[in-house]
């Protein structure tokens, strides 16, 4: 499974990097403004900057809801880096996006996606990643984390080649959970991949052997 990280901070996305086990980054414009980036000009350079951090797959997204503007950003974009992954709502114009970009060889994530009939489409039109939000689900109730699982069954049946990003990644429990539902990739907060490491057994267990060390060799 590959580790994407959810952020647009540069130092979050060395840090990773510099862990050894990252294989992209994901934004988006809520991201962007958290950094304080504004103007399309900036966020562009942003971008050129992230793609120049991490040697993966970087998810960039467009701001645009109708099909004219999404092929016009989605293709500025795409221009910046050869890392760049347009990403698109998973609306009926995202679709149709979708479906040119994949035509033009132009990489794509098909982003906002909460149910597996989106999904489908998605992977119809081409998408090169679905992101399924688990997060945002399990907060109205739902299972975010089965989606996933509904999602990973349904493109082994039709044999789609589109990858499943799970994303809206709250906590470290999530990324173990999509793993076992068979996500392709997690994108996560650098706290949730860190989380990973942690356990009261290694903390115990590291300690003491220090300790045993000491006694022996002062």
């Amino acid at each position: 499974m590959k580790f994407f990280i959810d952020t647009a901070n540069l130092a979050q996305i060395q840090e990773a990097y510099d862990l050894g086990v990252l294989d992209g980054v994901t934004t988006n414009p809520s991201l962007m403004a958290k950094e304080g980036i504004k103007g399309v000009e900036n966020q562009h350079k942003h971008y050129i900057d992230i793609c120049r951090l991490v040697n993966g797959d970087v998810s960039a997204e467009v701001i645009a809801t109708d099909y004219e503007g999404m092929i016009r950003e989605g293709e500025e974009l795409a221009t910046l880096n050869e890392h760049i992954v347009v990403k698109v709502p998973c609306i009926a114009d995202g679709i149709k996006a979708i479906k040119y970009f994949t035509s033009k060889g132009i990489r794509t994530n098909c982003t906002l996606v909460f149910s597996t009939g989106q999904a489908l489409l998605a992977a119809k039109a081409g998408a090169t990643y679905v992101s399924p939000f688990v997060g945002r689900l399990d907060d109205t109730c739902s299972d975010g984390v089965n989606l996933v699982a509904h999602i990973v069954g349904m493109y082994r049946t039709y044999h789609f080649k589109t990858q499943v990003l799970a994303a809206s990644i709250r906590h470290t429990q999530h990324i173990i959970q999509c793993a076992e539902a068979g996500a392709d990739v997690v994108t996560c907060p650098l706290d949730a991949i860190k989380g990973l490491l942690n356990h009261p057994l290694t903390d115990a267990g590291l300690a003491k052997f220090i300790a045993d060390y000491k006694k022996i060799n002062g």
